[in-house]
């Protein structure tokens, strides 16, 4: 086949990767010429993919745009910014151009609205064509369908088969975690979805999964608004689920009550998973998709409640750290460890690190970041000071589950006061002196005040906001 890729970004240039390493003839369509001239050199244009760098040497098409199969034959990607030209020379389009959204996740379709006008512009009778950018309920059948027949004079259904496929996969392991689960597919016909199901099990290879009834592989899940929901129901549960393990957390830090004990304990048998409480929840899914389900539904009041309660995780670890520091941080020194969302991952998408920091500022403190995935410059755009390791410091708060930090000690922030882990990360035992206390598991002794502060502070906290 020929396939065009709209999006060459953390999730679709992988899926490009993955699709010339499966012998099919690959675009790569991108607006950012800098990236499509990186693909063509076979060089990744970000780092922290596992394999990506190795395997895009194996299939980049060589210099400058053109056609696939002139860059060699069958098995190649080329990158191109010419997406119209792209869709008109291919057998299927996969769509992966981001979704933005304001900071109460509220959808912006204006990348998405562009791609998918290019991809009008050059779309041809036979093509299908696939979105797996998560979506709210709807999108494909009420916003995609109508402008793709408008720009292109098709008829979907008939001319061209439009079909929604959530990705599923966490960025650092997109070949691993494809291979993982089920790729699941709805279309807006069933000669669409056959289309699609026909499509994926030429690109994709599935490991065995003996614990699934239904087999690991392509699944078709019946309609398109089905595959957006399951996507949307996977990633709202697990920020319900963290809620609810931060509230945990919250309960058993002031009832002196280790609360990972008891989650331990609860997932022993098999009808219970509760998650892990934490500082934060971020990135591009977890706090956004959440917000796109109530976006389609309203009143779902257990959503709501849970994305509120982790919104106000940050403030309430600051509120820990105020009640250690014998409730001040006025004039303090704290450093903030991590600005990614997760450790491993250079991305601050919805990262806890911004609420952090500004609860700290509004506390007094004097605040410094720390990440050893950025240099101090970048670290200077965001607005923030830096921090080096060995520099004096009152108060240290983990935000990024980074594995540089997990052997970090107190020698590594002469003076340090007081420590607030908020990830759970690193060892009691290095931090001897120090007021040490985790997220759902505060210290012996100071539990009770310390949460008494927190409560205050995130009180204060939502009542300013």
């Amino acid at each position: 086949m020929k396939i065009t890729v709209v999006g060459l970004g953390k999730i679709g240039l992988p899926l490009a990767v993955q699709f010339a390493r499966s012998g099919h003839e690959v675009f790569g369509a991108d607006v950012n010429a800098s990236v499509v001239e990186q693909v063509n050199a076979g060089v990744e244009p970000f780092p922290g993919e596992a394999h990506l760098g190795e395997y895009l040497q194996e299939v980049a098409g060589g210099a400058g745009e053109g056609s696939a199969a002139a860059s060699g034959g069958g098995g190649r990607l080329v990158a191109t910014t010419d997406t119209a030209g792209a869709v008109a020379d291919s057998d299927a389009v996969v769509v992966v151009v981001p979704l933005f959204v304001d900071d109460q996740a509220r959808p912006d379709f204006g990348w998405m609205d562009s791609a998918t006008q290019d991809i009008a512009r050059g779309l041809r009778p036979g093509t299908l064509v696939v979105y797996e950018t998560t979506l709210p309920v709807g999108t494909t059948r009420t916003r995609w369908r109508p402008m793709l027949e408008a720009g292109s004079g098709l008829v979907e259904g008939q001319d061209f088969h439009l079909v929604f496929s959530p990705e599923r996969v966490l960025t650092g392991r997109v070949f691993e975690d494809l291979r993982k689960y089920p790729k699941l597919v709805g279309g807006l016909s069933e000669v669409g979805a056959a289309k699609a199901v026909e499509f994926y099990e030429q690109v994709l290879q599935f490991d065995e999964r003996l614990d699934l009834q239904r087999g690991n592989g392509v699944w078709d899940l019946g309609s398109a608004e089905a595959a957006e929901m399951a996507k949307l129901a996977e990633t709202t549960y697990r920020d319900v689920n963290i809620g609810l393990a931060n509230q945990f957390g919250a309960f058993a830090a002031k009832h002196g009550i280790d609360v990972y004990q008891v989650i331990e304990a609860s997932n022993s048998q098999p009808y219970s998973h509760i998650h892990r409480p934490g500082i934060a929840v971020g990135g591009h899914c977890i706090p956004v998709y959440p917000r796109l389900y109530l976006w389609n539904d309203p009143d779902a009041t257990v959503v709501r409640a849970a994305r509120e309660a982790n919104a106000a995780m940050p403030a309430y670890t600051v509120g820990l750290a105020v009640g250690a520091a014998g409730g001040d941080l006025a004039g303090k020194r704290v450093v903030v460890l991590g600005a990614s969302y997760r450790g491993g991952v250079k991305e601050t998408a919805f990262s806890g690190v911004f609420a952090t920091v500004e609860a700290l500022r509004e506390a007094g403190a004097d605040v410094l970041v720390h990440d050893p995935m950025y240099s101090a410059q970048e670290l200077k755009g965001f607005g923030w000071e830096a921090y080096e390791l060995g520099q004096p410091v009152d108060v240290v708060v983990v935000q990024a589950d980074h594995a540089d930090y997990a052997g970090l000690g107190k020698d590594d922030f002469p003076g340090v006061q007081v420590v607030v882990d908020g990830r759970r990360l690193l060892a009691r035992d290095r931090f001897d002196g120090v007021r040490f206390l985790v997220v759902g598991q505060a210290e012996q002794g100071a539990a009770q005040q310390a949460e008494e502060q927190a409560q205050k502070h995130g009180a204060a906290q939502e009542a300013s906001a």
